[in-house]
């Protein structure tokens, strides 16, 4: 099995965690590091996947950026974690309809550990709470080698979501794992548990990580 290290970054700002990403694209396609996982939150910013066909939302304070992942456009910030797999895609794992439901996968069970029943929307990329979106996947790839991943609303303010169509919906369906009664404490572990469900969902062994 592939080692994975993980590094987890708190809050960073979104074109820090972009360049992180990019030069790790490079190296590991290079084979100078292995797979790594980047576990992070973003202060409040849009960004703008491929497929958006629309404005970018207008909120004052609050940047917007295009981007070279799949998807529509989508907000980030505090409460949200995000999880960025920067991984080198064996010939046998390329199939990306095959990446992006292990990385389902890996939310999925994240929040089963805490008690709620998520599921998938076949008509949409993502993670569900019956009727409600819990989390957004977009992910790009270089040289067989994956960026971008999953954002889990765990916490905090989704007001935002409401401005615009975040992936084309309506943002009144945007919920989050305190919206659906999970605990605080449940909550502060999410990391740890969407780490561990992650790796196991794409097939690698965490072999080194800073969760502090």
């Amino acid at each position: 099995m592939k080692e994975l290290a993980v590094r987890n970054l708190g809050m960073c700002e979104y074109q820090t965690a972009l360049a992180l990403q990019q030069d790790l694209v490079d190296r590991r396609a290079r084979g100078d590091t292995s797979d790594v996982l980047l576990l992070l939150q973003h202060p409040p910013v849009f960004t703008m996947g491929r497929g958006s066909c629309a404005e970018a939302p207008k909120i004052d304070g609050i940047a917007v950026h295009a981007v070279e992942r799949g998807g529509a456009t989508t907000y980030h910030g505090p409460g949200q974690q995000m999880a960025y797999p920067i991984l080198f895609l064996e010939e046998e794992e390329r199939d990306l309809h095959r990446y992006l439901r292990s990385l389902e996968q890996g939310g999925i069970d994240t929040c089963r550990a805490v008690g709620i029943d998520a599921g998938r929307n076949p008509d949409h990329t993502g993670i569900w709470v019956g009727d409600r979106k819990i989390a957004s996947i977009g992910v790009a790839v270089r040289k067989w080698v994956t960026y971008h991943g999953l954002a889990l609303n765990v916490d905090g303010d989704l007001g935002p979501f409401r401005k615009f169509s975040p992936c084309g919906l309506d943002g009144r369906v945007i919920t989050s794992l305190e919206e659906c009664g999970v605990s605080e404490e449940k909550r502060a572990g999410i990391p740890a548990l969407l780490m561990n469900h992650l790796a196991a969902a794409l097939g690698r062994e965490i072999r080194g990580h800073s969760l502090n």
